[in-house]
C-alpha cells in the first residue's frame, strides 16, 4: 500500500436481484476515484445482498442472490460477498450493517501494526434520493452513517447525487466524509430491467455475467410468477418504521 494513504473497505447494502455487471462497475470507478484523492487505498470491497425479510415485490430468495454473486464475483480479486446480512430473520437497518462490518474490521485488524481500513458505504445516486423522502431514515442513523462512516456515492443515469447530497443537513455537516463519484460512461441499465427482459425471455448478454444467466437460466428464476412475489406487502423498512417502538430506517 502507498505510504501514507488511509486504507479503505467499500461495503455496499441492496438487494442485488439479480447482481449485474453495472453494480459491480460501480466499485471499480469508486475505487478510482478514491484513490485519485491521494489519500485513501482500497483494500477491500463488500457486496452486502438483504434478507428474504426486506419484502421487495420480485425477491428472489437469498439463497439464489448470494450464488449469482458468487459467480459474479470470481473473477475480481478484491470484492468479496458477504453472507451475513442476507441470513438475518428480518430486515437490518444500513447502519446496524455497517456497525457490524466495523467490528469485523477491528477484531481482523487488532493484532496489526498499521492501521485498521476505514469503512464506507458505497451507493448509487438512486439510494442518496431516500434522504430526502420525509420519515425515511431516522436522523440518528443518517447522521452517524454519515459521521461515523461516510459514503461514496456513485451517479447513476439520470439521477445526480449533488443536490440530494445539498438538501439534506446531515450530509453537509459531513460532506468532507462524502464522496460524489461522477460516471461519465452512462449505463442505464438496472435490476428491474434485467429481470423485465428475463421475463419476456428476451436476451440479458452483456449486462449480466455469463454464469449468471446460465444460473438463473438453470433455476428458471425471474418469471411471471417469481416477479408476483411480496405483491402488495409493504417494505419491511416501512412497515419497520411505523410499528410502536419499531427501530426505523432505511431502505436498502
Amino acid at each position: 500500500m502507498a505510504a501514507g494513504r488511509i486504507p479503505l473497505v467499500l461495503l455496499a447494502c441492496g438487494s442485488f436481484n439479480p447482481i449485474t455487471n453495472q453494480h459491480m462497475r460501480l466499485f471499480e470507478l469508486a475505487r478510482d476515484h478514491m484513490h485519485s484523492t491521494g489519500n485513501y487505498q482500497v483494500v477491500k470491497g463488500i457486496v452486502s445482498p438483504v434478507s428474504d425479510g426486506y419484502g421487495k415485490q420480485g425477491l428472489v430468495s437469498a439463497e439464489h442472490r448470494n450464488a449469482m454473486a458468487k459467480l459474479a464475483l470470481q473473477t475480481s480479486d478484491w470484492i468479496t460477498i458477504d453472507e451475513w446480512e442476507s441470513d438475518q430473520p428480518d430486515w437490518t437497518e444500513t447502519v446496524v450493517t455497517m456497525r457490524h462490518h466495523h467490528g469485523c474490521i477491528l477484531k481482523q485488524y487488532q493484532q496489526s501494526t498499521g492501521p485498521s481500513p476505514q469503512l464506507k458505504l458505497l451507493c448509487g445516486a438512486d439510494f442518496l434520493e431516500g434522504f430526502r423522502v420525509p420519515g425515511m431514515w431516522r436522523p440518528e442513523d443518517l447522521e452517524e452513517l454519515a459521521g461515523a462512516y461516510g459514503l461514496v456515492c456513485v451517479s447513476r443515469g439520470g439521477l445526480q447525487p449533488e443536490r440530494a447530497a445539498h438538501e439534506s443537513d446531515a450530509l453537509w455537516r459531513h460532506r468532507r466524509n462524502v464522496f460524489l463519484v461522477r460516471e461519465w460512461v452512462h449505463n442505464e441499465a438496472s435490476a428491474t430491467e434485467v429481470r423485465r427482459a428475463l421475463r419476456r425471455g428476451l436476451s440479458a448478454k452483456y449486462l449480466l455475467p455469463d454464469d449468471v444467466i446460465d444460473y438463473i437460466g438453470r433455476h428458471a428464476l425471474y418469471t411471471d410468477a417469481s416477479e408476483s412475489k411480496n405483491q402488495g406487502t409493504p417494505l419491511r423498512p416501512l412497515a419497520k418504521q411505523y410499528q410502536p417502538g419499531g427501530t426505523g430506517g432505511s431502505l436498502a
